[in-house]
């Protein structure tokens, strides 16, 4: 089932329709991230897209080299 999670940038609403289950995380890591009952400037966004891309980076870099581990066993 599809459910609405809404985030305000530069005095516009956006409603993004996601899965239900995805939807309540995705609800909780934009609390951590933003402003999530009021405005947020494009600024805060940016940041918050680099902060979850170097996420990604470094998880990416730990599978990697969890993969590299198991290989050489």
């Amino acid at each position: 089932m599809k459910t609405k999670v809404t985030l305000t940038l530069n005095a516009k609403r956006y409603d993004i329709d996601v899965e239900e289950d995805f939807a309540r995380f995705l609800t909780e890591q934009m609390k951590h991230d933003f402003e999530f009952y009021g405005n947020n400037d494009l600024k805060l966004l940016l940041q918050a897209y680099v902060r979850k891309n170097f996420t990604l980076y470094q998880q990416e870099k730990q599978t990697l080299a969890l993969i590299d581990r198991l290989q050489n066993l």
